[in-house]
C-alpha cells in the first residue's frame, strides 16, 4: 500500500468514523424526523449539492447550507440535529463519484457533511422555542440561523482542508483565497434559511416553490463566483501560452516560479488572499517579455549593453500590457518589482524604488525567479545544480536578495525533498560554453 493510499484510508475512517458515532449519539438523545419534509430537504440537498460549482481549487461551493438551516427549523427543536445531520446524507455521493467509481470522495464528504450539519442542526436547537413557533420568534431564528451557518462553513472548510491537505502533493494544490468573501454570504444564506423554515412553519407546504425559487437563486449566485474565478485563471493561462510559445527554453518556468514563491511564502506564514498574490505576481513576472523580440530573447551569447538595457524592459512593460485588467492590479506591482535589489539597486517599474529595497512580495519572487533560471536550461546557458544554485542566492543575501527570504525558500524546498538542476554540473562558465556549442566532450 503507497503513502498516498494509506493516508486515504486514515482520512476516510477518520471521518466515517466519527459520523457514524455522531448519528449513534444523536439517535439516543433525540428524535427522529419521521416526516416526508425530511425526504423533500434531503433530495433538495442531494440535487444542489450535485451542481456544486468550483470556487477555489478543488474546493466546491453551493447553497445546500440554507437548505440545512431551512430544514432544521422546519424539524423542530427536537429533531433538529438530527434531521440535519442525515439528510446531509443525500448529497455525499455525486454523480461524477460514481461515474468514476470513487470511494474516498463520498466516504469523507459524508463524514465532513454530517458533522458539519450536526452542528449546525444544535445551533438552531437552542434558538428554537420549545412549543409551535410564532412571529415573534423569527428575529431569534434567523440570527441562530446565521451562526449556525457560518460554524456549519467554518467546520466543512475546515475537515475539507485537512483532508486535501493531507491526500494530495503540497505541489498540486493553488492557495484558496477571496475565503473572507463568502463568509457573508454564507451567513446571508443562514439568515434567509431561517427565515424560509420559520416561513414554512407559519404558512404552510404552499410555500415549498419560494423555498426552492430561493434556493436556485444561492446556486446562481454561486455559479457566478466560479465563472469569475474560471475568467480570471484562463486569462492568465492565455498569457503564460503566449510567452512560453515566444520562447521554448521558458516553458514551465512561470509555473515552476510561481511554485517556488508559493512555499516560500507559506514558510513565512503567508496565508489565503496574501498567499494568491504572490503566486499570480509570479505568474505574470515575465509577461513584459512578449514585448521584447524574440531574437533577443533567444540569443545564446552574451547580450550588447543596448540588448540588455531593452531586455530590462520588460520589468516594466508588464504595467503596460496589464494595466487594464483591474482584478491583476496588486500583482503588477509586485512582479514589476521582482528584478528589484534588497539593497535598494536593480531596476523595475512602479515596483522599483531606487535606494530602497521592494515589497516583502517582490523580493520572494526575486528568490524563486533566480533559483530557477540557475536550475534550468536557457537558450544562454545550461542548468546549473540546485546546490550551486542555494550557494549563489546565499552568496548574494544582504545585496541582491532578502536574506530571510533565500533561507524561508531553502527549507521550504529541502521540506518538499524534491531536486532541480542538473545532477553535476557546477561551473556557470562551462555551462554558458556547452550552450554556445563551444563545448568539446
Amino acid at each position: 500500500m503507497t503513502s498516498a493510499t494509506r493516508a486515504r484510508v486514515a482520512v476516510a475512517g477518520m471521518y466515517g468514523g466519527a459520523a457514524v458515532l455522531l448519528l449513534a449519539v444523536l439517535s439516543t438523545q433525540t428524535t427522529f424526523p419521521y416526516r416526508w419534509e425530511w425526504v423533500v430537504f434531503g433530495v433538495a440537498f442531494g440535487i444542489f449539492q450535485s451542481l456544486a460549482v468550483e470556487v477555489n481549487d478543488r474546493l466546491r461551493a453551493s447553497p445546500t447550507v440554507m437548505i440545512v438551516m431551512t430544514a432544521a427549523v422546519v424539524f423542530g427543536r427536537e429533531s433538529a440535529a438530527i434531521g440535519a445531520a442525515t439528510i446531509v446524507l443525500f448529497g455525499a455521493v455525486t454523480p461524477v463519484d460514481i461515474r468514476e467509481r470513487r470511494w474516498f470522495q463520498p466516504v469523507v464528504n459524508a463524514g465532513q457533511l454530517v458533522l458539519s450539519a450536526a452542528i449546525a442542526g444544535a445551533v438552531i436547537a437552542v434558538a428554537l422555542p420549545s412549543g409551535d413557533i410564532a412571529a415573534r420568534d423569527i428575529g431569534r431564528v434567523a440570527l441562530g440561523a446565521g451562526i449556525g451557518a457560518v460554524l456549519y462553513s467554518a467546520a466543512n472548510l475546515s475537515l475539507v482542508t485537512l483532508a486535501v491537505r493531507t491526500v494530495f502533493r503540497k505541489r498540486n494544490l493553488k492557495p484558496w483565497s477571496r475565503m473572507r468573501s463568502l463568509v457573508p454570504s454564507m451567513a446571508l444564506m443562514g439568515v434567509l434559511g431561517g427565515l424560509l423554515g420559520t416561513t414554512y412553519l407559519l404558512v404552510g407546504p404552499v410555500t415549498l416553490p419560494l423555498l426552492f425559487a430561493v434556493f436556485l437563486v444561492g446556486h446562481l449566485a454561486m455559479r457566478a463566483v466560479s465563472q469569475l474565478r474560471v475568467a480570471h485563471e484562463s486569462t492568465l493561462g492565455g498569457f503564460i501560452k503566449a510567452l512560453e510559445a515566444k520562447d521554448l527554453y521558458t516553458k514551465g518556468h512561470t509555473e515552476r516560479v510561481a511554485y517556488f514563491s508559493q512555499i516560500t511564502a507559506e514558510e513565512m506564514g503567508f496565508r489565503g488572499d496574501a498567499l494568491d498574490r504572490v503566486r499570480i505576481a509570479a505568474l505574470i513576472h515575465d509577461i513584459g517579455k512578449l514585448a521584447v523580440p524574440r531574437t533577443l530573447i533567444r540569443k545564446k551569447g552574451p547580450l550588447s549593453e543596448e540588448e540588455y538595457s531593452l531586455m530590462q524592459a520588460h520589468a516594466h512593460l508588464v504595467e503596460d500590457i496589464l494595466h487594464e485588467v483591474e482584478f491583476l492590479a496588486p500583482m503588477v506591482e509586485i512582479a514589476s518589482g521582482h528584478h528589484s535589489r534588497f539593497d535598494g539597486g536593480g531596476y523595475g517599474g512602479s515596483g522599483h524604488r531606487r535606494g530602497e529595497p521592494p515589497v516583502l512580495e517582490s523580493r520572494i519572487l526575486a528568490v524563486a525567479d533566480a533559483f530557477d533560471a540557475m536550475t534550468s536550461t536557457r537558450s544562454y546557458r545550461l542548468a546549473l545544480t540546485q546546490e550551486y544554485a542555494i550557494a549563489e542566492l546565499r552568496r548574494s543575501a544582504g545585496s541582491q536578495f532578502d536574506p530571510d527570504c533565500v533561507e524561508a525558500f531553502v527549507r521550504a524546498l529541502a521540506a518538499t525533498g524534491e531536486r532541480y538542476g542538473s545532477p553535476t554540473l557546477e561551473d556557470e562558465s562551462e555551462a554558458r560554453r556547452r550552450a554556445e556549442g563551444a563545448y568539446v566532450a
